[in-house]
């Protein structure tokens, strides 16, 4: 799962646009738009859901999931504690 600001701040920490990363992952620009629009976690089609994490992964961006470790070593940012569940209709 990732979540919208999770995919926001990935591609700030690139430091690449909305474009470029519809470029590098072969995924439309609106539907870069859509995901980072939404509400909580991204929804959309799994094909372009991998397509856009693995060209973050790809640009040498991790995605850390709330509780999960990092092993990296690399830099990066993350909250202090999980946030809050979102009310979703």
């Amino acid at each position: 799962m990732m979540t919208a600001a999770q995919l926001r701040a990935a591609r700030a920490l690139l430091g690449i646009d909305q474009r470029t990363l519809a470029e590098l992952s072969g995924v439309s620009l609106p539907t870069i738009q859509r995901m980072e629009a939404s509400e909580g976690n991204v929804r959309g089609v799994v094909e372009s859901l991998t397509k856009v994490i693995e060209a973050l992964e790809r640009g040498g961006v991790v995605l850390i999931g709330d509780n999960s470790r990092s092993e990296g070593g690399g830099r990066g940012v993350r909250f202090k504690e999980p946030a809050p569940p979102r009310n979703e209709a």
